[in-house]
């Protein structure tokens, strides 16, 4: 036999209406009358009917984060801090209302998939959003993402970008942290060009993100800045964000530009692939060709020899994400906050030895 809402209020000695409030943790009640209804919720064995709550109340108990691949630590860490937070008590009862269910939802990096996601939280009425990782650099798409994110808002879903930056003509968005990729790769190859040196190579991430631009942009700041900037086309090469682009664009950079001494790489993933190569090519890091990252991944500390790279605060940002779409946090002024980046030395990178 179903357990209803009114078999609840009658064991716990309360209207039908206090047993409502106490679930969905809308409105103050009594911490004794609280008590008493969770323990007939107990008792009782009740479960919400989460989509007949959802259709009277503006939103759901259903969060989504969107990453673009789960099994990339860069996202997995932040959307597993996020989810940390956007749980609820974690008592492990689910009868205290206030909890939620936070769905991670992989892109794979496509744009249709993004939207398309987005619609189906939307007709979940979910009550947040948070969306990491770098955005597309395409007007058409940053258009719709503008046009789904105003339509989630208007019905009530706290959106925050984490690791994102803002998007352009929305106030949609609650909060956009977004990491300062730009002043730490300028920061790493200024620590390269301090050990010594001059002809660096940059494996770089895929054309239209806006990690990928900020990233090289930094970089090549440093390099102009010390009077090294020329023919930088001819030592950067584009790819995805894995271990096999890393792989492969350092072989082809060492091959056709015997002078660099330095490969500088899109991520911690793209730099083993580096560190490989280098190695394959016969050549010892650091003592032929040092090699840099970026993120700061687990596995780095652990790579031989341990990997210079960026530290990104990856847990922080994604707990402080899931915080605000939980209105646990209040938002930074203007909705944008940067969050700083760390270099860390380490033994993959020396002075040149030629």
């Amino acid at each position: 036999m179903t357990v209803t809402l009114a078999d609840v209020a009658a064991r716990a000695r309360v209207s039908p209406a206090t047993v409502s409030r106490v679930l969905n943790g809308n409105y103050p009640v009594a911490s004794s009358t609280r008590e008493r209804v969770l323990r007939a919720v107990d008792d009782l064995d009740y479960v919400l009917n989460g989509p007949a709550s959802s259709l009277a109340a503006a939103t759901s108990d259903l969060v989504g984060i969107l990453v673009n691949d789960i099994a990339d630590p860069f996202f997995g860490i932040m959307a597993g801090a996020a989810q940390s937070e956007i749980g609820g008590p974690g008592d492990g009862s689910g009868r205290g209302g206030g909890e939620k269910l936070a769905v991670v939802c992989n892109t794979g990096g496509s744009p249709e998939r993004e939207l398309t996601y987005l619609t189906l939280l939307q007709r979940q009425r979910a009550a947040a959003v948070v969306l990491t990782g770098g955005a597309l650099e395409d007007p058409a798409h940053q258009a719709a993402m503008a046009v789904k994110l105003a339509r989630l808002a208007d019905a009530g879903t706290r959106i925050v970008f984490c690791g994102r930056p803002p998007l352009p003509d929305t106030d949609a968005v609650t909060a956009a942290l977004a990491f300062d990729n730009r002043g730490g790769a300028r920061r790493l190859t200024e620590h390269l060009i301090g050990l010594g040196h001059r002809r660096i190579g940059y494996v770089a991430g895929p054309l239209e993100r806006t990690t990928t631009r900020h990233r090289l942009e930094g970089h090549r700041e440093a390099m102009k800045a010390a009077g090294l900037y020329g023919d930088e086309e001819n030592v950067t090469v584009h790819g995805p964000y894995d271990r096999s682009s890393g792989y492969d664009a350092t072989l082809e950079l060492l091959r056709r530009e015997r002078e660099v001494t330095a490969v500088v790489a899109a991520n911690d993933t793209v730099a083993l692939g580096a560190c490989a190569a280098v190695r394959d090519l016969g050549l010892r890091i650091p003592e032929d060709v040092s090699v840099a990252g970026f993120d700061d991944l687990p596995f780095s500390v652990d790579a031989v020899p341990a990997l210079t790279t960026v530290r990104l605060p990856l847990f922080e940002a994604g707990a402080r994400a899931g915080r605000l779409a939980m209105g646990k946090e209040t938002p930074p002024p203007g909705g944008v906050a940067t969050i700083a980046a760390e270099l860390m030395e380490r033994g993959s990178t020396a002075a040149p030895s030629r």
